[in-house]
């Protein structure tokens, strides 16, 4: 009897060895691969799913070794990335922390709100119908991560939360005497310096025009809000603007009305914001393109004119 139970012991060692060096010799897998774990699955359903990826060899020995390692109720759902050759012991504990892929999605700067909405419709790795309408100029360009599957409503509050926490920032540690009252004036103001040029170092001068135009009471006279007027936002020009256009009658044409528009034209970025707090300080009231995609800037109207003068030459 005694003999019995030491063949039984050795047995049980030997398995428990094998056993050991399964769980942490190199995996089946041989090439790097994505794997979906669903909400709500046990063990049992995972190692299928890991097995049906060629994570695992067996899905018997998985369940084993979970149990093994206490892991049976922390496995955590989402999606998972395995390298090749992941040992069942890396593979067990990479569930077990819940080490997620996390994937991308951009909202770049100076789009409109529809714009972005129909980016963020379009990401095929997102989940469910848009139900929040955000106003323009209430989402924060920026890079988000998100789970496989996380909702496109989740990226959306993301976004406005972001906004809300960098317009209030922004706000608190603004230049003294600027012309506009509140933080929702000073995102209509980002936005159209947002609009006006794509150079970093030129938006601080860009805002000084703006800043300084509206000091003197002179119209903005920006073509970006006129185009604002002719789209509402939703669609893309697609066309040169037109000296008629200039006639639209629209609260955002700044060539027929003075003062700010009355929302913003785009979701500005956090320099267009920061520019529009703290503008340069200059005399300038007037810019116009160089061709090389910057502008000159002028303090006087003869200044400008020939500013525009050297423009037209050289288109």
């Amino acid at each position: 009897m005694k003999k019995f139970s030491l063949v039984i012991l050795a047995a049980a060692i030997l398995t428990g060895l094998y056993l050991r060096q399964q769980i942490l010799a190199p995996g089946p897998l041989k090439e790097k691969v994505f794997v979906q774990i669903p909400r709500g699955a046990g063990t049992a359903a995972a190692a299928q799913k890991l097995s049906e990826s060629g994570v695992i060899s067996s899905p018997v020995l998985f369940r084993l070794a979970v149990r093994a390692y206490r892991q049976d109720k922390n496995l955590k759902a989402g999606e998972y990335e395995f390298l090749p050759h992941a040992a069942m012991v890396d593979v067990i504990a990479k569930l077990a922390a819940g080490d997620v892929v996390y994937r991308r999605l951009t909202l770049p700067e100076g789009l409109t709100t529809w714009q972005m909405l129909e980016i963020i419709a379009n990401e095929p790795l997102l989940s469910g119908e848009i139900t929040l309408l955000p106003k323009e100029g209430e989402l924060l360009p920026e890079t988000y991560s998100f789970e496989r599957g996380d909702s496109r409503d989740k990226i959306i509050r993301q976004a406005m939360a972001a906004m809300e926490q960098i317009k209030l920032r922004a706000w608190e540690n603004r230049a003294a005497n600027l012309p506009y009252q509140t933080p929702e004036q000073m995102i209509v103001m980002a936005s159209i310096i947002e609009k006006e040029t794509g150079v970093p170092e030129e938006r601080g001068l860009v805002a000084s025009v703006f800043v300084n135009r509206l000091i003197k009471g002179m119209r903005l006279q920006t073509d970006p809000t006129v185009i604002y007027a002719l789209t509402k936002g939703e669609q893309v020009l697609g066309r040169p603007l037109y000296k008629k256009d200039l006639e639209i009658d629209s609260p955002y044409n700044t060539y027929k009305y003075y003062g700010l528009p009355p929302a913003p034209i785009c979701n500005p970025g956090k320099a267009s914001i920061e520019a529009a707090v703290n503008p340069e300080v200059s005399s300038y009231l007037y810019f116009v393109a160089d061709g090389s995609g910057g502008h000159n800037f002028a303090a006087s109207l003869n200044e400008h004119n020939k500013n525009v003068s050297v423009y037209r030459r050289k288109n």
